[in-house]
């Protein structure tokens, strides 16, 4: 069993991973390594047009960067026709980069290990700043609360390059390693979020908590209502990744909200407030949902129980980069624009979200809990 949540979790955040800015002071127009403020800092964003590569393009756009974007022009490739697009991929496929200069670069679309240690390379005269997003799956265990020093997951054989459930958080712990080996330590920023939850987000699993709320009635929440949580809004990521480049800031970062300041009972009112909506709130016993493989599953997506080899892993500790200036915005603002986002959408889209419990499901869980 624990293996299996193990891959649940380390798949929850891959699913963040693989797909505005946030209020953050403004120092004016960004300039560049040489300081002329005539010469803006020019910013190379590997990805750019997922989940969070376009909260980053806005935060850098809103702070008078130059910003170019290097991509496989597949995704969302008309989000940004304004900006200059490099055509390649992250697999042997760089040309179009060997002559460009940059002051910084951000790498949010890395989980090869190889790919980064090639871009890093390729990049390592072009730039000043390497910026690589992780995750905290990076780390090799959820039994303690983690901090940036904490260890990191390993895997027996460095050259499997499919990412998986099982490989994603130790391949990302690897990715960090290649960065930092071809960059230059001291010249990497290695950040490590937590689950990305706010507008935009493909993989619903924020989502579905004030969409379902939204319907009303009986609803099945897990644990209780002071189990702990950890969130980054999108925007907030940005901002303290932007941060990162104006001053220079290396070194590994988790991004979250504060270790137990947010848990499941304020996610519900945040989802009641936004919504409005009259919910009956049932909360269900973790060993219950054990039982019934939930825990397995990933039906109930953000939350998992305090007990266990999954206890601390919503306490992992995000202090060093609060002190250097990391702000999360109010947890219900979150959860209206999400609300806000997700309305907005498509009703195709809308029509079947593609985390958590699904109606049929969630009732036939509390009809069986209540007896």
């Amino acid at each position: 069993m624990n293996r299996q949540r193990r891959r649940v979790l380390k798949g929850a955040l891959l699913a963040s991973a693989a797909c505005a800015a946030g209020g953050l002071p403004r120092a004016g127009a960004a300039t560049g390594a040489s300081g002329d403020p005539g010469k803006p800092f020019r910013l190379l964003i590997l990805g750019g047009t997922g989940f969070i590569g376009p909260h980053m393009v806005r935060e850098a756009l809103g702070r008078g960067f130059a910003v170019e974007l290097f991509n496989r022009g597949r995704t969302n490739d008309d989000l940004f026709p304004e900006l200059k697009t490099y055509i390649g991929d992250r697999d042997g496929k760089l040309d179009a980069l060997e002559d460009g200069r940059w002051d910084a670069v951000i790498d949010n679309s890395g989980y090869v290990p190889r790919h980064v240690a090639d871009s890093a390379r390729l990049l390592a005269d072009a730039a000043s700043q390497y910026v690589f997003v992780s995750s905290i799956s990076a780390y090799a265990s959820f039994e303690v609360a983690n901090d940036e020093f904490s260890p990191l997951a390993t895997m027996p054989d460095e050259t499997v390059e499919e990412v998986t459930n099982e490989t994603y958080g130790a391949m990302k712990a690897l990715c960090e390693k290649r960065a930092a080996e071809e960059f230059g330590a001291d010249r990497v920023t290695i950040i490590r979020p937590t689950y990305i939850c706010g507008p935009g987000d493909p993989t619903d699993r924020y989502t579905y908590w004030p969409v379902r709320t939204a319907r009303g009635g009986e609803m099945l929440w897990p644990g209780r209502p002071s189990d702990p949580i950890q969130i980054i809004d999108p925007r907030d990521l940005a901002a303290f990744v932007i941060d990162c480049l104006e001053q220079r800031i290396t070194g590994p970062y988790n991004t979250t909200t504060p270790a137990g300041a947010f848990t499941m009972g304020e996610l519900l009112a945040d989802c009641q407030a936004v919504t409005g909506a009259e919910v009956t709130p049932t909360w269900v016993a973790a060993n219950f949902l054990e039982a019934k493989g939930l825990l397995e599953t990933g039906e109930l997506p953000i939350w998992s129980p305090t007990e266990g080899p999954y206890g601390k892993s919503a306490l992992v500790s995000g202090e060093r980069a609060h002190a250097r200036g990391l702000r999360n915005r109010p947890t219900r603002e979150t959860a209206r624009d999400t609300l806000r986002w997700w309305q907005a959408l498509p009703a195709e889209r809308r029509a079947t979200l593609r985390a958590g419990l699904a109606p049929e499901r969630e009732a036939a869980l509390l009809a069986e809990w209540r007896t």
